[in-house]
């Protein structure tokens, strides 16, 4: 962390000092979470929606911390006030604690990008932070930490050494992003696509659509977008924005003279990988095999390769970089090969109606017949996409419709706020013990254990909440792995 004392905290957060807060002391390091808490940190005491971190004080204290952000004067056991920076609310104060960072980063010639997108925006993270590490220290968010917490948390693990900050930006509402944005004033903005995730918090698409476009409008002229060509909702935001645009797409074409990323000749490799042309805005191509599981992940890689060329990263770095990277975060696509011959593909940490369809799409690739007529046989289990307000019922008949036409050979519906998609296969044709519905993951898990064979590959995907990604890991592992999910991020 780029180092503050107490009396500068106090100043940045408009806060008053507890009458034990020294103002020198120095803060090393902020946390959120009273467990995470080093010696020397400042832990910030954030009222939460199932507990509230003013309970924890004394736990931070205890772990080594030297100073509270609290929106009250709070005392430990003995009746001893604690060290604290009071202030009205300790969320804010946090982004107003980034915000001061950012700007002396910033001055020292850091640079910001910001990536949102309603799916793709940790692995575009992981992939475009890969490439920047080239170029200088490089901090991005630890899994998918893209909230008003989660920024400020990965603002302060920079350095003063920092030379590139990736920001993952997610939102549940218009003017969630402008907050954010205004948090770290991005140089390049990354928009990945517009999709259904969050519906039903966000009242509709079209408000989706508004809010990620957030991003883009709060570039300056010096700034560059990278848009989403083949998604028409974040291609038009390219009038939305003062900056210079890049445009990135399958087979895609310059609009209005702007820049373009492309891929082209794209075909999809035995194990799931996809392997294409990269053609830079100068013309030039190179061959590119991707180390990430599933055909949609030519837009992330394309996504990464053009903000990463418009910071200035020359092609044949981007490319090297890119060539035959997995992933880096957790339940992304993560594979793991069993030594009893069972592959499990646990893509479970979110879901929406876009990615499920990609995922499921993936698992029909990698089920198809190889060279010797040899087909393996699928299995998708999945849990309940959340969040989708009214058209949950039928986003989820829509799934299970589609993976008895993809022919998933066996489906495992795990949930009751998914069952529509075990009704919907079912009526689609899907019958015997071709699909399965169970209310429980633990249900689930006892009928995998007994039918699972050698040579099947099984798939998770649910929303994170559901918990089929713990699931897709106790799996994975109740044979000993031929290939465990460390081993294949790279």
């Amino acid at each position: 962390m780029i180092e503050l004392n107490t009396a500068q905290i106090a100043e940045i957060t408009g806060g008053r000092l507890s009458a034990s807060a020294a103002a020198e002391t120095r803060i090393l390091g902020v946390d959120t979470d009273s467990r995470e808490i080093q010696p020397g940190w400042l832990f910030v005491a954030k009222p939460g929606e199932f507990s509230d971190g003013h309970h924890f004080l004394d736990a931070a204290f205890a772990a080594g911390a030297v100073l509270a952000l609290t929106e009250r004067t709070t005392r430990d056991a003995d009746g001893k006030e604690h060290p604290a920076v009071i202030v009205d609310d300790a969320v804010e104060a946090m982004g107003a604690i980034a915000a001061h960072l950012v700007a002396r980063l910033k001055a020292r010639g850091a640079r910001v990008v910001g990536i949102t997108g309603s799916a793709g925006k940790t692995t575009t993270k992981d992939l475009l932070a890969s490439i920047l590490e080239t170029t200088g220290e490089t901090v991005a968010p630890i899994g998918s930490y893209n909230g008003e917490v989660g920024v400020p948390l990965t603002v302060f693990r920079a350095t003063e050494d920092t030379r590139n900050l990736v920001i993952e930006m997610g939102a549940t509402g218009v003017g969630h992003i402008t907050y954010l944005t205004d948090m770290v004033h991005p140089d390049t903005g990354v928009v990945l696509c517009v999709g259904s995730a969050h519906a039903g918090e966000f009242g509709g698409v079209e408000n989706i659509e508004q809010a990620k476009g957030e991003l883009v409008e709060a570039l300056g002229a010096d700034g560059t977008a990278i848009i989403n060509l083949d998604d028409a909702r974040v291609a038009r935001m390219r009038e939305r924005t003062a900056a210079k645009v890049i445009g990135f797409g399958i087979d895609a074409e310059s609009v209005d003279g702007i820049d373009v990323v492309t891929a082209r000749n794209v075909e999809v490799t035995a194990a799931g990988q996809p392997a294409f042309d990269i053609v830079f805005p100068d013309g030039r191509a190179f061959p590119l095999a991707s180390g990430l599981i599933g055909r949609h992940h030519v837009y992330n890689v394309l996504a990464a390769a053009a903000a990463a060329y418009a910071i200035g990263v020359d092609a044949e770095t981007i490319v090297a970089q890119l060539a035959g990277r997995g992933p880096r975060s957790r339940w992304r696509m993560e594979r793991t090969e069993r030594a009893d011959g069972v592959s499990v593909i646990n893509d479970a940490y979110n879901a929406n109606p876009e990615s499920m369809r990609a995922a499921l799409q993936t698992l029909a690739e990698l089920g198809v017949p190889d060279d010797t007529g040899t087909a393996r046989r699928t299995w998708a289990v999945i849990g309940p996409m959340l969040e989708l307000g009214e058209d949950s019922v039928l986003e989820h008949d829509i799934l299970g419709r589609q993976a008895v036409r993809l022919n998933i050979k066996k489906l495992v519906v795990v949930g009751s706020e998914a069952k529509p998609a075990y009704n919907s296969a079912v009526l689609e044709g899907s019958w015997g013990d071709e699909a399965h519905y169970v209310e429980t993951v633990e249900e689930a898990e006892v009928l995998l254990a007994e039918q699972l064979a050698s040579g099947d590959i099984v798939l998770f995907k649910s929303s994170n909440s559901a918990g089929l990604r713990h699931l897709g890991d106790r799996i994975a592992q109740s044979a000993t792995a031929a290939t465990a999910p460390e081993e294949t991020i790279r």
